[in-house]
């Protein structure tokens, strides 16, 4: 396997207080990866550096074998890194399908587009059956659908998903969590944010703990789910 994306010692701060301090790790073609940990520990301001929404005081970012450093967010997406942000961030007053046509606003294949939004449709059907429905006026777990949908509109070789299960009631947030299952299973290699440890480590090949900014364990999605530490830190086990 090939690694498609390469942090290295990645350092970021608000003002005085840094948040991500140094942290190295990679995630391979095909993969599924996850960042697990409590809140504050730096997972989700790893996803929007990554993204070129906030720039790094130090360290390296390659992402298909090109450096990311200074690249506009805008041409991150473009190179083939997408981003479903925290919080889904959609358009509320926009339909369904508008908010997905505007997930691929750097495409210009028409054909393309209207084929990849077909592709959302059959993996979350009711989105299709609502197509022309504000998304202010979806519940979460649909809402969450289509922000993942948009997020799939630029065609990514990495889809960044941060805290998709939030908010979500138990039987929606297992939809999500088989649709990125499914994802991963048809080739799209995805870097996952997620507090619910066991989901995520369910399906990741590879897992990294995360604290006060820091990496401090890593290992196998299977190994992290069986580790007495994480167990007890972040499954609620004794």
């Amino acid at each position: 396997m090939t690694a498609l994306l390469e942090v290295e010692d990645l350092r970021v701060a608000y003002g005085k207080i840094e948040a991500v301090k140094g942290i190295s790790f990679t995630v391979e073609a095909g993969q599924a990866v996850t960042l697990i940990g409590t809140n504050g520990a730096g997972k989700t301001t790893t996803l929007r550096t990554l993204s070129g929404l906030l720039k790094p005081l130090a360290g390296k970012i390659t992402f298909d074998g090109e450096p990311l450093g200074g690249v506009p967010a805008h041409k991150i997406v473009e190179r083939g890194l997408a981003h479903s942000p925290e919080g889904r961030r959609l358009f509320p007053r926009l339909t369904i399908a508008e908010n997905l046509q505007l997930g691929a606003f750097l495409r210009k294949d028409t054909a393309g587009i209207d084929a990849d939004i077909h592709r959302v449709y059959d993996l979350f059907p009711i989105l299709g059956e609502r197509r022309k429905q504000a998304s202010g006026t979806l519940s979460g777990g649909e809402q969450q659908m289509l922000a993942m949908g948009r997020a799939l509109m630029s065609r990514p070789k990495l889809l960044m998903l941060d805290e998709p299960s939030m908010g979500l009631s138990p039987i929606m947030m297992q939809k999500i969590m088989e649709t990125i299952r499914e994802l991963r299973s048809q080739g799209t290699t995805i870097l996952l944010v997620e507090q619910n440890a066991q989901a995520a480590l369910s399906l990741a090949d590879q897992g990294h703990v995360m604290e006060i900014g820091r990496i401090v364990l890593s290992g196998s999605g299977y190994r992290l789910l069986h580790d007495e530490s994480v167990r007890k830190a972040y499954l609620g086990e004794d």
